[in-house]
């Protein structure tokens, strides 16, 4: 069922819903695709492969938000030395592409540079449409680069087309996005702990 289905009372009642909705859909994501997102992104991570993440919008914010956690965050107390980079944070890059080429293209054309097999892409879509998103995932699959695609709604084409989906069910962006988020931190912290040495573990701060 859509969310809101109709107009609530108070701002508290709502986000008692929205707070309902969004434990909901946190719940929704099958923890088997999480497993298997890590066996992506470790082995590239620790092999020094590249990852690229992308996404539009609120999805974008997010992509650029992973290289904060994935580039620095990921780098304290654990060896690593992760390069992560979003294909939605340079603007000039963008922009040239989507008014000399199209906007369909505007992360592909990155990819099509920058990306080398055995490299990872990241997709962050709440629809799993977006053609700029479903084109980058098929130049990776054509080029032996992985993919994970974050996805909520039905999942769209990237759900079917990425090597990894971690789907989350729900319909609401703000929700969708706020799961993504999540998922993103989550992820960044679990692969953290995993490579410090177990005593600094529970005195830092995640």
């Amino acid at each position: 069922m859509t969310f809101p289905e109709f107009c609530f009372d108070s701002m508290g009642l709502y986000f008692d819903a929205y707070a309902e909705r969004l434990a909901r859909a946190m719940a929704s994501v099958r923890r088997d695709a999480l497993e298997e997102a890590l066996a992506v992104f470790s082995p590239a991570i620790e092999a020094d492969h590249v990852v690229y993440v992308c996404g539009n919008g609120g999805s974008a914010a997010i992509a650029n938000h992973a290289i904060c956690d994935f580039s620095h965050g990921l780098t304290r107390d654990t060896g690593l030395h992760p390069r992560v980079y979003s294909l939605s944070n340079a603007v000039e890059r963008l922009t040239a592409v989507a008014n000399d080429t199209s906007y369909a293209d505007v992360f592909v054309a990155q990819l099509h540079i920058f990306a080398r097999p055995g490299d990872v892409l990241l997709t962050i879509s709440s629809s799993g449409d977006s053609e700029n998103i479903v084109r980058a995932v098929a130049w990776a699959r054509d080029h032996a680069v992985s993919s994970v695609a974050l996805t909520g709604f039905d999942g769209g084409r990237t759900a079917r087309m990425a090597d990894v989906n971690v789907h989350v069910d729900a319909d609401n962006y703000g929700i969708v996005e706020d799961v993504h988020q999540s998922l993103m931190h989550a992820m960044m912290q679990y692969m953290r702990q995993c490579h410090m040495p177990v005593e600094k573990i529970a005195p830092t701060r995640f």
